[in-house]
């Protein structure tokens, strides 16, 4: 649904599955299911799609076809329900790890700046943990190193402190409260990429998204028969650097082994030695295409 969410690298990465048309495949991201229908119009009738979304906004965006089997939970245990759905392996594996436009674009879900609403940020209603929680809660350290390490956000420390002198006047409830927490440090003429890092953090802390995507990545390895391919599309550089690390050596670190003969050890054969970046033109039409990458990779 284009209203939903517009796909990104359509084309380029559901033809980097190299689909089989009887196969079964997995969309990782389901959100407003453009990966998921234009995987559908390239398999026949005896295959079958394994979908994964925690939102259930994006659950309702389902078609309704018998060979789409859509589950409503985290994309880290996808080892687990393909083989609860009867299947030892798959045959690839699509993750578009970008937030869906609806999620930005609904203001009271909290996920951006633009607009004056409660800090939320939760991806599944279902969860507890809010952005307004951890402003509000974690230590000045623990802020520190949050927005270090998940926004790699220039003067982390001094972000942290902000906002913990802020709330002790008032709550940190709202985008705004935030906003003006730290509106000294806010660069001129680079306001809401420095804003964009912040909230960035704030929305993988909420979401666990660092730890999913490593649950994620060894759950596809499992998954994923001789042969299968790895496709994903990342947004910044903390996930592309731990899918590039994975996709080379098998593991989140990126450590590689060697062979007897010299030969690098590694489960998968990289399929993009670098990663494809969106045309001009889709860039032009979808600016939240601007950040993404696709990387691919086929398990030996």
């Amino acid at each position: 649904m284009s209203n939903y969410h517009t796909p990104v690298l359509l084309d380029e990465s559901v033809s980097a599955l190299a689909i089989s048309p009887g196969g079964v495949y997995v969309d990782a991201t389901f959100g407003g299911g453009g990966h998921s229908r234009e995987i559908l119009s390239r398999m026949d009738e005896s295959a079958r799609l394994i979908a994964f979304d925690r939102d259930m906004e994006a659950i309702k965006n389902a078609p309704n076809d018998v060979r789409l089997i859509l589950i409503n939970n985290n994309f880290r245990f996808v080892q687990n329900f393909v083989r609860h759905n009867g299947y030892e392996y798959v045959d690839g594996i699509l993750a578009d790890l970008g937030v869906s436009s609806h999620q930005f674009d609904t203001e009271e879900r909290g996920f951006s700046f633009r607009f004056d609403s409660p800090l939320d940020m939760r991806m599944s209603n279902d969860s507890k943990l809010t952005a307004a929680d951890i402003v509000n809660t974690y230590t000045e350290s623990e802020l520190e190193a949050l927005f270090r390490n998940y926004g790699e956000v220039e003067n982390s420390r001094r972000v942290a402190a902000l906002i913990c002198k802020s709330r002790v006047e008032n709550k940190i409830i709202l985008t705004s409260d935030l906003n003006r927490a730290i509106e000294s440090l806010l660069p001129k003429f680079a306001e809401h990429k420095y804003l964009a890092k912040v909230y960035q953090a704030l929305r993988i802390e909420v979401n666990g998204e660092m730890r999913a995507l490593e649950g994620f990545l060894y759950g596809a390895l499992s998954s994923l028969r001789s042969g299968g391919r790895l496709v994903v599309i990342t947004y910044h550089s903390l996930e592309d650097r731990m899918v590039k690390n994975f996709m080379k050596s098998g593991n989140i670190g990126g450590t590689t082994e060697k062979d007897f003969f010299g030969n690098t050890r590694s489960p998968f054969r990289l399929v993009t030695k670098k990663p494809l970046l969106p045309a001009e033109d889709e860039i032009s039409s979808n600016t939240r295409a601007r950040s993404a990458k696709l990387r691919v990779a086929e398990k030996i």
